[in-house]
């Protein structure tokens, strides 16, 4: 017979739980206390006769002694414990680190499917499985899942914080939480389930990742090196997109706790401060098993919970593959209270008549997950050649159990065709140099050159990041982007691609840096750990970041301003449209027209100034202005050198002049110690820069640019 736990280990904690001594178990199976006391240390193990006697002491049966992979039902019962209020008085009006989400089932499905991404069990080289599961409870299914997880316990606390609720914004959202669900008579249940993923291993209180999801804030411990997640944020998405502040967690772990790995559960509450029959309570709660080893055994901590109590949790685990449940309690999303957040497809059939309004909430919020999920993780569920798919995922819909939209697997083909064509191109070695017939998929290397660490000056290295290059379809959303992805192939960065040319053809870019450019790829691993850096919480961009000074340095950020310069400059060669010849097509029209020659201007013998001609402009990531400007140049034998300059536009006084971080001559011109010089003939020349946001006197946002060229030093 399998074996968990050791004994030894086992035994004792079954006697904390149980509160019973050594002595008593020993007087009680009337041997010595040496004997049980050589069992718990390990010294020896009872004969399979005093095993039979061991079980009836403990109030089990024999099997879960002889397996011990759970705990026995005997000792203290599950509970909720509430955090005390602190001991100077202090008080928290609710988790800082759940405000920097938005409750939004959107931004939910991006964070936790980046978490389970960044959790993926890599040996089996299979991908992650997530599934996002909505569920309405009503009735009798309502009632009793409120009795599972204590809710009259619950109740007065929530009291309180309604009470509250005026004076904070978290107990505003608690007190309309609980108000829906007893005038609506219904709870919305949102659950993620991943497989294949290490669950949340480690001791209660240690350092693991049990105790940096449950236990802790702003703690990031991830699996692997191409990780999306660093700042240990991404977790209160799931806490701020309950309107009760309550999460319920099963996981079965990759690596055996206590001798066992499936069925750990625990629960989290995170509330405002609160007073409650006279006693002030800090914040969160758990419920669990009081831990007989804490303080008078109020502490909760997890416990390996039986069958039936998952299944009256709505946590059951479909498979015993590793991984973790999260059940989001009351459930609700912001962006669904305005039904032009949404853009449903033709066969979305959300505004039937006899369809109840619940029922269409429901659905919007299933189409919702599906849209995120395919926007934000297309890439990751692309294979291709040797390269597999690293997700798949799927959301259903429920209530009480019956199933209101079947469980729909998210297709990247369906959600973004463009892009996934070029991906899986890339991967089956089917890409080309230029974009002749359709349905191509040009490719292109730009380098990024990676800064050296601490501070230092000089190239590290240059990593070859690729670039690809399709044309768009209907249903890719908004044309003419790139999107820019790295090893967990979540897409971090979509940005538009300024300056294109009048009648460029519609198309999707996909920008491969670091680990998903390959692993053996040049500087893939640096340039890995050098944009994760660069990444905000929100992990929508790559730009300046506090990390990114102090582990290299203030200007190393413009590094990636150079890369998104040598990709728009490449996507701008690969699309435009060949020119064509004076022969081409032009002999017709000739035959047409009659041209009466005009006689030629005399040629300026004195040096001719350059205009500015064209300028477009728009806000970098990291709030620099990045500008494309066309120069038209007189006819003439000498051309004077002129100098771009950048200023604020003000109401009065002297305009704020800005710096340059770049200045880069792109045709018909070149650029030395910020001067622009002409060779002699040109007639046409463009340039592009982008200004140093240390020279910002305000915020580019609140500001207006100017630009203009002035001759001599620009004085």
């Amino acid at each position: 017979m399998e074996t968990g736990e050791e004994f030894g280990p086992w035994l004792a904690r079954q006697l904390k739980l149980a509160g019973r001594t050594q002595a008593e178990l020993a007087e009680e199976l009337q041997l010595t206390r040496a004997a049980v006391s050589a069992w718990i240390t390990g010294r020896s193990t009872p004969r399979p006769t005093v095993m039979a006697d061991i079980a009836k002491a403990l109030g089990t049966d024999l099997g879960t002694v002889h397996t011990r992979t759970t705990d026995t039902q005997a000792g203290l019962p599950i509970t909720w414990y509430h955090r005390p209020g602190y001991p100077d008085g202090g008080r928290d009006l609710g988790n800082a680190a759940a405000f920097a989400f938005d409750a939004d089932v959107q931004v939910l499905a991006r964070e936790t499917c980046q978490n389970s991404l960044d959790e993926r069990l890599t040996e089996n080289g299979r991908p992650v499985k997530v599934r996002y599961t909505l569920h309405e409870l009503t009735g009798e299914a309502l009632d009793d899942f409120r009795e599972a997880i204590l809710w009259n316990d619950l109740f007065p606390h929530y009291s309180a914080v309604s009470e509250g609720a005026g004076s904070q914004k978290v107990g505003r959202v608690v007190d309309a939480g609980v108000r829906d669900m007893y005038e609506k008579g219904r709870l919305l249940l949102l659950r993620i389930d991943d497989y294949n993923a290490s669950g949340l291993t480690g001791d209660d209180y240690g350092d693991g990742k049990f105790a940096a999801v449950v236990r802790r804030q702003l703690e990031s411990l991830k699996s692997s090196q191409g990780a999306g997640g660093s700042y240990g944020l991404g977790k209160a998405t799931l806490w701020a997109t309950s309107a009760l502040g309550l999460v319920l967690i099963n996981s079965t772990l990759s690596v055996p706790h206590e001798g066992r790995t499936e069925r750990r559960v625990i629960g989290r509450l995170e509330l405002p401060w609160r007073r409650v029959d006279g006693k002030d309570y800090a914040g969160p709660a758990w419920f669990g098993r009081p831990d007989p080893e804490s303080q008078g055994a109020e502490v909760a901590r997890s416990w390996w919970a039986d069958e039936e109590t998952v299944t009256r949790l709505h946590l059951t685990r479909d498979r015993d593959e590793p991984g973790t449940s999260f059940l989001v309690v009351g459930a609700h999303d912001v962006a669904s209270l305005d039904e032009r957040a949404y853009e449903f497809g033709p066969d979305d059939d959300l505004d039937q008549g006899d369809e109840h309004e619940d029922t269409r909430d429901l659905k919007k919020m299933h189409r919702r997950l599906v849209a995120a999920l395919g926007r934000d993780f297309w890439a990751a569920m692309t294979g291709g050649g040797s390269r597999l798919p690293l997700l798949e995922a799927s959301v259903r819909s429920l209530r009480n159990g019956e199933v209101v939209v079947p469980e729909e697997q998210v297709d990247p083909t369906r959600e973004q065709p463009s892009r996934t064509r070029a991906l899986r191109a890339h991967y089956e070695g089917a890409t080309v140099e230029r974009l002749t017939e359709a349905g191509q998929v040009a490719a292109r290397s730009v380098p990024l050159k990676l800064p050296l660490s601490g501070g230092g000056r000089g190239t590290l290295g240059t990593h070859p990041a690729v670039l690809l290059v399709t044309e768009a379809e209907d249903l890719d959303g908004d044309k003419n982007q790139v999107h820019s992805l790295r090893g967990n192939r979540m897409t971090v960065k979509k940005a538009g691609v300024p300056g294109l040319p009048v009648g460029t053809n519609p198309f999707q870019a996909v920008l491969l840096v670091g680990e998903a450019a390959g692993d053996s790829v040049a500087f893939a691993h640096e340039a890995e750990d050098f944009l994760r850096a660069a990444e905000p919480p929100e992990h929508d961009r790559w730009g300046q970041t506090e990390e990114l000074t102090l582990r290299w340095s203030p200007s190393a950020y413009r590094r990636i301003n150079a890369l998104t310069s040598e990709v728009n400059s490449a996507v701008k060669e690969i699309v435009a449209r060949p020119r064509r010849t004076r022969a081409e097509g032009g002999e017709a029209l000739r035959k047409a027209l009659t041209v009466r020659s005009k006689p030629q201007a005399k040629v300026p013998t004195g040096p001719v100034i350059p205009v500015l001609d064209g300028l477009d402009a728009a806000v970098g990531d990291t709030g620099e202005w990045q500008i494309t400007a066309e120069v038209t140049i007189p006819r003439g034998d000498e051309i004077t050198p002129m100098v771009p300059i950048a200023q604020l536009d003000v109401r009065s006084g002297g305009r704020p002049r800005l710096d340059w971080a770049e200045l880069d001559a792109l045709e018909g011109c070149e650029v030395q110690d910020g001067v622009l010089y002409f060779p002699p003939g040109t007639r046409r020349a463009k340039f592009r820069g982008a200004t140093d946001v240390s020279s910002h006197p305000v915020r580019t946002t609140l500001s207006r640019l100017v630009v203009e060229l002035r001759a001599g030093k620009g004085e």
